[in-house]
Parts: C-alpha cells; structure tokens; sequence
C-alpha cells in the first residue's frame, strides 16, 4: 500500500513538471504581446506629438504674419494720413490708389495739374514708410478690355497704355523725390480685372493705376523677384474717364 501511495504522488509530480513546462511558453508570447503594444503606443504617442507640434509652430508663423500685416497696414494708413483724409486716395490690401479721373483723360497717358500735385503729396510719406522698411514702390498699371480705338495712333493696345501711364507716374515720382532705386513700374493691361467689362460703370473700376509696396529684392535673393502683397489686385482706385 505504501508502495502504491508513493507511486501515485510520483505520478502527480510528473503532471506538476509538465505544466509548468507548458505554461511558461504562454507567458513568454504574452509579455512579447504587451511589449509590442506598448512599442506600438508610444510610436503613436510620439507622431500625434510630431504632429501637435509642427500644428503649433504653423499656427504662430500664420499668427506673426498676420500680426506683421495689420502692422504694416497701420503703419501705410498712418503715412498716408493726410491724402487719406482728402478722399482722393484709397488703401485697400496694401495698395494705394487714386480714385476718379484725377491723374488722366481718356485714353492719353499725361498727368493732369491736380493729378501731379497729389502725387508730389505723396512722395514725402512713401520715401519715409519705404526708407523704414527697406522697401519698393510697384506701380501697375490697368485698362478695361475694350480695345484702343483706330483712331488713336499713339498706342497699339491696352497693354502699352496701362505701360505708359505706369511709367508716367513712375517718372512723375522720381521727379518729385523719390529715389530711382525705390520705385519701379509694371503694366498689366485689361488682365486682372477687379469688376465686370460688361458696363461703364464696371470699366471704370477696371481703369487704374495702384501703388503697392513690396519687398526689395537683395543680391543674394538670386533671380526672386518682388510680388504684389497679395495675389489678386484690391480695388480700382484710378479712373480713367
């Protein structure tokens, strides 16, 4: 019998050894399993950081740049002050313009007497707000889409009318003070219209000539050129009648 009682817990001892042996393996696949998630957590964890952070950092360079524009229009409505107050010159989006038919007739591109004299006003704060900054002057010049009459002989489209007013002002400028490294001229015809052609009133508005400050293009800024403040022209602010 004692025999018998020892060969049974024999037994038993060989069930206990073997269980162990088949348990271990399964606790080694579920700490495997647990290390992998957590790997796999903290990858996560790491990219929606990334991602937090470049968010972050666009936001602030979105927030100073806009920042740095309404300090620039401040700064461009407070240099312009006086011609602002008069009515006869509008700022829209960075760009300064003239309104009604002060700086020319129809179809020609000679300055009026009153058109000059607002210019020659505006030398004195442009050269401060430029020299400030370290920046240009781009003066562009627009038409509306109908075509120049036959018989007008002076110019052969529109582009070259927008050109000549451009550069007329842009003379006018530099006549009155403005250094020639500050200031130059840019023609754009009846492309970039700001209303319809579809009736004088919208022709009109299309008619101008607009100032924009921009940024100087340094030497080490390679074949960069200045743009507009921004993509698309602001209002019409010189007519032509």
């Amino acid at each position: 019998m004692m025999g018998a009682f020892f060969d049974r817990h024999a037994d038993d001892g060989v069930d206990d050894a073997g269980g162990d042996e088949v348990s271990s393996p399964v606790w080694a696949v579920f700490g495997d399993l647990m290390a992998g998630l957590v790997g796999a957590f903290v990858l996560v964890f790491i990219g929606v950081l990334l991602t937090q952070v470049d968010l972050v950092n666009t936001l602030q360079v979105e927030v100073a740049k806009r920042q740095q524009e309404e300090a620039r229009r401040i700064a461009l409505e407070k240099a312009l002050a006086i011609p602002l107050a008069s009515g006869r010159v509008t700022l829209n989006n960075g760009r300064i313009g003239i309104s009604g038919s002060v700086l020319f007739d129809f179809n020609s591109d000679q300055l009026r007497p009153e058109g000059e004299l607002l210019l020659q006003a505006l030398v004195p704060p442009l050269q401060v707000y430029l020299g400030e900054r370290d920046e240009m002057l781009m003066v562009s010049g627009f038409t509306d889409d109908k075509p120049i009459g036959s018989s007008n002989t002076k110019y052969q489209d529109n582009l070259e009318l927008s050109a000549q007013r451009a550069l007329t002002v842009t003379r006018t400028l530099i006549n009155q003070g403005m250094p020639r490294a500050r200031v130059f001229s840019a023609a754009f015809g009846a492309e970039q219209p700001v209303a319809s052609n579809a009736d004088e009133q919208g022709r009109a508005l299309n008619r101008r000539v607009e100032m924009a400050p921009v940024p100087r293009a340094h030497a080490n800024a390679g074949a960069s050129e200045a743009t507009l403040p921004s993509s698309q022209p602001g209002p019409a602010t010189n007519h032509k009648p």
